[in-house]
């Protein structure tokens, strides 16, 4: 090989590391989006999971409200039924001893 032959591979070699830095490089980037990817994937896994536990709570504290109502109303139904027994057995208490 002389000289020109081996300035001409040379610069090939020269043209073919370039490229391939190039190429490097890119991966490179690329390597660091899909970081950043899988970060933010992790952080809205962890967000996620966090909003489900709030959920979950909230569930619970709905259920909760929810039957306030329907013990309030047993609570009233049981006021009434007894109010009205006893209205009842005074009607009959007054008249039995009207009787006597």
């Amino acid at each position: 090989m002389d000289e020109t032959e081996v300035l001409v591979k040379l610069e090939a070699h020269e043209h073919e590391i370039s490229s391939v830095k190039e190429r490097v490089k890119d991966l490179e980037t690329q390597n660091m989006a899909l970081q950043d990817l899988a970060i933010s994937v992790n952080r809205m896994a962890v967000s996620l999971e966090n909003m489900l536990k709030e959920i979950n709570k909230q569930g619970k504290r709905l259920t909760v409200l929810e039957n306030v109502p329907v013990e309030n109303g047993k609570t009233l139904r049981s006021a009434v039924i007894t109010a009205l027994a006893g209205g009842i057995i005074g009607v009959f208490v007054t008249a039995v001893i009207a009787i006597l």
